[in-house]
């Protein structure tokens, strides 16, 4: 049987070419090839740095037996999570209403239209733990549709009422956000807290990046000190145990215990990309030298172990020669025979390598819990091991550029590179932006991902046009290139045209219009922001940047868009962590710095503002050449002048870095 996707743009399907199911992509063709057969669809749901998508694919997917089952009776269907999110989000949704539980492998049974009849995640080759085995599901499934085909339409078509009515769905909305909902909606986040471990909840423990991020700005806004304490103690925590990398840098996923000892070792470029605000952000306001350094070291791992021709992989996976966490973890004798007797024990000390181990087989993760009393030699260790773990397996990469993640990523690297002084960081932003503007903006239309430079099919969702809206108007307010500020605003006009709900004040859709069975859209925050909560970000800069007529229509929808999220914020706020930076912004002004530079400027009390600035703020810097917040403003006697606003209320001009850092307290 012929297998179509050696020429996929996703590398996850890519892996899958030499399977001996007749794999198919989605589309019109192969849903066409289920009507003439008259066959149900198997749809299998992964990504690449999916474990037990790996081990699922060993156990089934390659093995002949199997695979002639599928092929004989179904049309086969593979779908990369990343790429396509909308039919993720579609089946997952009927996967977690028919099983309770959700998560990949994913894998649904569809009548030939699409319509769900039968789904679940992994299933064993054989029959264990009280599952059945694969092939007992293809058999069932297929005894069922040939003796019960009336039942299977019947409950397939159920099902997608269910799912339009599910995506109909919205949370209630027109109460504006307001101090005592964020003061409320922070409290209810600080009372999950772990205050001894650091997190939000038990194990397993995901990076809480946009609520760190939140609470951050509730910190600025309020000088309340309980959420900056909490921020310290969870990005110490993080930091210091085993879901950091404490060789390479970077995030792992999550960590499978309630110390942030052991991760899922999968590496997501969309978590570094947050934390890496998170992290830069926090570096700014403590007197501390982890978060620098933090930060410092995850761009290090985006440098050396992301870039790609286009932008920035997606992902590290989290096994290496088909043993999850093999490249990172380590025994004493190890640590020994690479530095040596007297380094290796100082460094098993230093970074918690025990004989009997945190991890399987007697193997530790490194954590780092106190600083090392010889930063000198710890900086030769780190280098050594590194060096030494570079000759290990190596886990795969997808190499599968995604807007969205990458956008964050740009916005990230442009505001801490602008903070810090650090232009090369700011040269990355730009590099990666435009790279992203001349692959995935193509004839106008923006596309969700690209590999190897090649623009992929997918077209863009709502998270991918929302984060390049804040990218671009993030790197125009850093560089002054008008460019930037002209693009993002034409790109956000066609995001509200493609993706505002007509028909509810404030809604948005997730995906554009198209053929699936529903349209989905959640606005509830996960392990990156929701398109609605990006969209809100983008409205919130784009109203302050923009001239008068299109800045007051931004700032409508804005309030409306923010108005929607207000029972989240309210119920779900640890879900909704986005919503509260975007809406401790909105309701912080947003803070707005123009900075009006003489002809002779030395850029100085630019880089202070980015520096002293609160999260979410807009500054501009530069002379009166069109930029709206620059318009009647210029130096003061001879001097750069820094113009702090809020909303429409604005101070007095001040040319000292120490007066603008008072008024910005």
């Amino acid at each position: 049987m012929p297998n179509h996707l050696s020429e996929s743009s996703s590398p996850y399907l890519r892996q899958h070419a030499d399977n001996p199911v007749e794999w198919h992509e989605w589309s019109d063709a192969a849903l066409d090839e289920a009507v003439r057969r008259d066959v149900p669809i198997l749809l299998s749901v992964g990504y690449a740095a999916c474990h037990w998508c790996h081990v699922m694919a060993h156990e089934s997917f390659e093995d002949t037996d199997t695979a002639a089952q599928m092929n004989r009776d179904f049309v086969c269907i593979k779908v990369d999570r990343e790429e396509r999110p909308d039919i993720d989000a579609i089946y997952m949704n009927a996967t977690v209403a028919m099983t309770r539980q959700g998560g990949w492998p994913m894998t649904c049974f569809l009548t030939p239209s699409g319509d769900p009849f039968y789904c679940g995640t992994y299933f064993p080759d054989t029959p264990r733990g009280g599952m059945p085995s694969f092939r007992q599901i293809l058999t069932a499934v297929t005894e069922a549709w040939t003796m019960r085909r009336s039942e299977i339409e019947s409950m397939g078509s159920r099902v997608r009422e269910a799912l339009s009515d599910a995506a109909s769905a919205l949370p209630s909305g027109g109460v504006a956000v307001d101090e005592r909902l964020l003061d409320y909606a922070v409290a209810g986040a600080l009372g999950d807290e772990d205050g001894t471990a650091g997190g939000f909840g038990g194990a397993p423990k995901f990076p809480p990046s946009a609520l760190l991020e939140g609470l951050l700005r509730h910190y600025e806004r309020t000088s309340d000190a309980a959420p900056l304490q909490s921020v310290m103690r969870t990005a110490d925590a993080m930091a210091r145990g085993g879901i950091y990398d404490q060789l390479g840098g970077g995030f792992a996923r999550y960590a499978v215990d309630n110390d942030w000892v052991v991760p899922h070792f999968e590496k997501m470029l969309y978590d570094n990309a947050q934390l890496l605000r998170v992290y830069g952000h926090l570096s700014r306001i403590v007197d501390d030298s982890l978060p620098t350094r933090i930060a410092e070291e995850i761009v290090e791992f985006l440098l050396r172990d992301l870039r790609v021709a286009g932008g920035f992989a997606s992902s590290l996976d989290a096994d290496a020669a088909g043993i999850e966490g093999s490249t990172y973890v380590w025994t004493p004798d190890q640590l020994r025979d690479v530095l040596g007797d007297d380094d290796g024990g100082w460094a098993a000390a230093l970074f918690g390598v025990t004989d009997a181990g945190t991890f399987e087989h007697g193997t530790s993760t490194l954590q780092l819990r106190t600083d090392p009393d010889d930063p000198e030699r710890y900086a030769d260790i780190r280098r050594r091991l590194l060096a030494a773990r570079a000759g290990r397996p190596q886990p795969a990469r997808d190499d599968k550029v995604v807007t969205s993640w990458n956008a964050m990523a740009v916005t990230a690297l442009a505001e801490l590179g602008a903070a810090s002084g650090r232009e090369d960081w700011v040269d990355l932003a730009v590099e990666v932006l435009t790279e992203l503007d001349d692959n995935h903006l193509v004839d106008g239309e923006l596309r969700r991902s690209s590999l190897g430079g090649v623009v992929g099919a997918p077209v863009a969702a709502l998270d991918d046009h929302a984060a390049l809206v804040t990218a671009m108007l993030t790197v125009y307010q850093v560089t002054g290139d008008k460019h930037w500020c002209e693009q993002g605003l034409t790109l956000l006009d066609s995001t509200i045209t493609t993706f505002v709900d007509p028909d509810e004040r404030g809604a948005w859709f997730d995906a554009a219009p198209g053929t699936l069975i529903a349209r989905p859209r959640d606005p509830v925050d996960g392990a990156t922001p929701s398109g609605a909560s990006l969209v809100a970000e983008a409205l919130l800069i784009a109203s302050t940047l923009a001239r008068m007529g299109p800045a007051t229509r931004y700032a409508e929808i804005l309030d409306a868009t923010l108005a929607r999220s207000s029972v989240l914020l309210a119920k779900v706020p640890r879900s909704a962590g986005h919503w509260l930076a975007v809406a401790e912004a909105r309701l912080g002004g947003p803070v707005q710095i123009a900075v009006a530079e003489d002809s002779h400027s030395d850029g100085e009390l630019a880089r202070a503002a980015r520096r002293l600035a609160p999260g979410g703020a807009i500054i501009v810097a530069g002379a009166r050449d069109g930029q709206p917040l620059l318009d009647g403003r210029g130096p003061v006697g001879g001097r750069d002048a820094a113009y702090v606003c809020r909303g429409t209320v604005c101070d007095l001009p001040t040319t000292s870095a120490v007066e603008l850092a008072s008024k910005l307290r």
